[in-house]
């Protein structure tokens, strides 16, 4: 072989070695870093850059906080609105649809307005309020991400003038409602003594899950196999209790050891704050089967006081 063509073979591997072939490169897949159902959240600014009037706001405080400020135009409700205290001999309990129906009607509230809710403690009143009104199959409600407090360091403006309905109108839950977040005592007790798939969430804080603390109950303060993740963890409770950003909220809830369509329960004292958690879960994480135990601690702490023939001739209603 000539000198000639030893050069070229050789200036050709060189070639080769100094340019090697690209590896075809994949698709990068990017992580999830807003929320599932970002419309559930309004944030302040964008409140305060709505029209006057386009949406009806619900200041979900004690009516003595109302009346030291509130948001301009706001109607104030509390738990006791959306409480059922007559049926049952305990505290807590959901309000029946036709209460609230004709609550939302006395107010103004129609069918086809949006629903702006806040409060002042971190949004678990506001996220029973959302809760309520979704199991009986009403969706137009948004929470105002931080509260009162976000509003003000925002800029925005409080009144103290009360707040009357203009007019009352004719609100109407769907005939059939969404029960898709609802648990009841039945199904609870079902399900616990069957030991099955559910993860069962308790949103109360360590002391009263391990019964330390907390409203009076029976011990042990928890629902046998539950597990602990308080409601607290999933706002900056040293910013102005805002929900934390997504990739925190799934690194916390990471620890059910659930996936998107697991069964999950959450209960806590009175099904406010486990409300809160099944916010989180469903509308912030993207979880497909979470549901609230209405009566909760409350309600389950006091079957497990009768006798068992007590418990069978019980009539609750639920």
């Amino acid at each position: 072989m000539s000198y000639n063509k030893h050069l070229i073979i050789l200036m050709v591997f060189l070639a080769g070695a100094c340019n090697p072939k690209k590896e075809k490169e994949l698709p990068k897949v990017q992580a999830q870093t807003t929320y599932a159902h970002e419309e559930r959240l309004i944030e302040a600014q964008e409140l305060l850059d709505l029209e006057e009037g386009a949406v009806k706001i619900i200041d979900f405080r004690k009516p003595e906080a109302f009346a030291s400020g509130h948001i301009k135009g706001a109607l104030n409700l509390g738990r006791g609105h959306i409480e059922d205290r007559i049926s049952y001999p305990y505290r807590g309990m959901k309000a029946k649809k036709k209460t609230v129906e004709n609550l939302l009607s006395d107010l103004g509230i129609g069918n086809e307005d949006t629903l702006i809710v806040y409060d002042d403690s971190g949004a678990t009143g506001a996220a029973r309020f959302w809760w309520v009104l979704k199991t009986y199959g009403f969706d137009a409600v948004r929470i105002l991400n931080g509260g009162l407090k976000a509003w003000t360091d925002a800029g925005g403006a409080l009144s103290t003038e009360g707040t009357q309905a203009t007019a009352t109108s004719q609100f109407n839950f769907p005939e059939n409602g969404s029960a898709e977040l609802w648990v009841g005592k039945d199904e609870m007790l079902q399900l616990v003594s069957a030991k099955g798939n559910e993860i069962i969430v308790d949103a109360r804080s360590p002391k009263e899950h391990a019964g330390m603390g907390g409203p009076t109950g029976s011990k042990p303060n928890n629902i046998p196999g539950s597990i602990n993740i308080e409601w607290r963890e999933a706002i900056d409770s040293e910013d102005i209790g805002k929900f934390k950003p997504y990739k925190e909220l799934e690194r916390i809830y990471a620890k059910m050891g659930a996936g998107k369509e697991d069964p999950i329960v959450v209960y806590c004292q009175s099904g406010v704050r486990s409300a809160h958690t099944t916010f989180v879960l469903t509308q912030l994480l993207g979880y497909k089967n979470v549901r609230n135990y209405d009566g909760s601690w409350a309600e389950w702490s006091y079957l497990n006081n009768l006798t068992s023939k007590e418990r069978g001739v019980q009539t609750l209603k639920k």
